[in-house]
């Protein structure tokens, strides 16, 4: 039964990162420092980074860059890694690399996409650019040339540059530029990266093929929703079922309504689209909702791409309506500890005592129905969440984490970790009339692309996109190999 995300435990603790001082600099004092050869490190191996933007446009990014050998002996370009931070345009978004042109030869320069383990408001992925073992070695004192470098989106929708850490509008020239880092034998010698980000960090997840591809295993539910109706049999083959019983959330007096979940094509894809209709009172409120009929789904990834709604398709606005992607399993008994509930909640009208749009985040240990007593913790966005938008979730053994279009929105703590598995739901439904009292007819839609569980594997949004995109591209609408509990 779903019910109100109100806490009796209510301290979220959304991850927070802090920097250490030099105070262990400061406490060896100057005298020791300079007891160092000066500049020995430099000498021996250094580089520079220098760039120039060859685009300022929205259809592409290029980033022009020159390195500069500033040590006192060759190296070995193999050796060389250069790193430049983007902000992604949607967690779902893919990219590719090009070289246009390079002194070096484009066939012995390498791009891949990396995503940071600590995003910010200017990066949350990385170009790297490596050279071949035949690109040889850069003298002391020269550089690399001209290397006129792109990448795109691999959907060739528009991107923009202007959020991307290492972007410089202005940079009409080659000149040095610290937003760009260059690693050496895998030690950062140039450049500064994002904040808590340092590409020399072995917290980063690196790989040198590709960084944001998927781990190969994994049992895996994926599912891209391309049904004909709500009766297609094969809705029910594949594990689904859309509800028709009666019972709560909601509205009471409202029935829950098979035939108001269609399955238009958007964009040239099919969505699973759930309708809510109401003329103000119970018995004329229909509501919908989709969940699997088995609960195998414990540990591991969820992600969903949903569009929520601000406003009615038709009809007056303002009630107070429930958009929904979360994870569940039965209550027992009232207070059983063995209870579990993942909640992506969004309140495009309020609800609950908030007087305006708001997303929950909710993670439930237990509840008691009568009194009401709840045990959960929760993180909420108060803003408009009106549009796409990319939903992760994952639960290892220590924590539950929630991610919208790629950032981190909230962390909770290991108390409220399942004990049971759980079924993957998607509903949209009314808490009360009080938020529109009129009596005339009103319908919202909640649109849901695809859904993802990979058991017992925590993937990153980054590796989620890949994953999804993968499937797409072999033409793979299904797949269920998460095993029967």
């Amino acid at each position: 039964m779903r019910r109100t995300p109100r806490a009796t435990r209510t301290t979220a603790s959304p991850r927070t990162r802090t920097a250490l001082a030099c105070a262990v600099a400061a406490a060896l004092g100057c005298a020791s420092l300079l007891a160092l050869p000066q500049g020995a490190a430099a000498a021996d191996s250094g580089l520079s980074v220098q760039y120039h933007t060859g685009s300022t446009g929205s259809d592409q990014a290029e980033p022009w860059l020159k390195v500069r050998n500033t040590g006192s002996s060759a190296v070995a370009l193999s050796d060389v890694k250069i790193r430049y931070y983007f902000k992604s345009d949607s967690a779902s978004a893919s990219y590719r690399f090009a070289c246009s042109w390079a002194v070096k030869g484009c066939a012995r320069i390498t791009g891949t996409f990396g995503t940071l383990a600590h995003p910010t408001a200017t990066a949350d992925r990385y170009l790297e650019i490596g050279f071949t073992s035949d690109a040889g070695t850069l003298a002391a004192g020269a550089d690399t040339g001209d290397m006129q470098l792109r990448f795109y989106r691999a959907d060739w929708q528009p991107l923009n540059q202007a959020d991307d850490y290492s972007f410089g509008a202005t940079q009409a020239a080659y000149g040095n530029w610290s937003k760009v880092t260059a690693q050496l034998k895998g030690a950062t010698v140039w450049g500064t990266a994002p904040e808590g980000n340092d590409p020399t960090d072995p917290t980063d997840p690196t790989d040198p093929t590709d960084p944001t591809d998927p781990p190969g295993s994994g049992a895996t539910l994926f599912d891209d929703f391309s049904y004909t109706a709500y009766n297609d049999p094969r809705i029910a083959a594949n594990g689904w079922s859309v509800r028709s019983n009666s019972g709560g959330p909601g509205v009471p007096g409202a029935t829950w309504a098979p035939e108001k979940v269609t399955f238009p094509v958007v964009s040239g894809n099919s969505v699973m689209n759930l309708e809510t209709s109401t003329s103000g009172t119970g018995e004329s409120t229909k509501q919908t909702e989709v969940l699997t009929k088995a609960t195998k789904f414990k540990n591991g990834t969820y992600a969903a791409r949903v569009k929520f709604a601000d406003a009615p398709k038709s009809g007056p606005d303002g009630d107070h309506l429930v958009q929904t992607f979360f994870t569940i399993n039965d209550l027992k008994a009232p207070m059983a500890d063995d209870y579990a509930e993942y909640d992506f909640e969004y309140l495009p009208n309020g609800g609950w005592g908030e007087p305006s749009n708001i997303l929950y985040t909710t993670s439930w240990e237990t509840y008691n129905p009568d009194p009401w007593q709840a045990v959960n913790q929760h993180t909420e966005g108060r803003q408009s969440y009106a549009g796409w938008h990319d939903l992760v979730l994952t639960i290892d053994n220590s924590s539950i984490h929630y991610y919208v279009d790629g950032q981190l929105f909230g962390t909770h703590d290991a108390a409220y970790l399942p004990e049971r598995p759980m079924s993957i739901n998607f509903n949209q439904w009314l808490i009360d009339l009080a938020g529109n009292t009129s009596t005339s007819a009103r319908a919202y839609d909640q649109q849901v692309d695809y859904v993802l569980h990979v058991k017992d594997q925590v993937l990153t949004p980054a590796q989620v996109a890949a994953k999804v995109a993968a499937y797409r591209s072999a033409g793979t609408a299904f797949e269920d190999t998460v095993p029967s509990s």
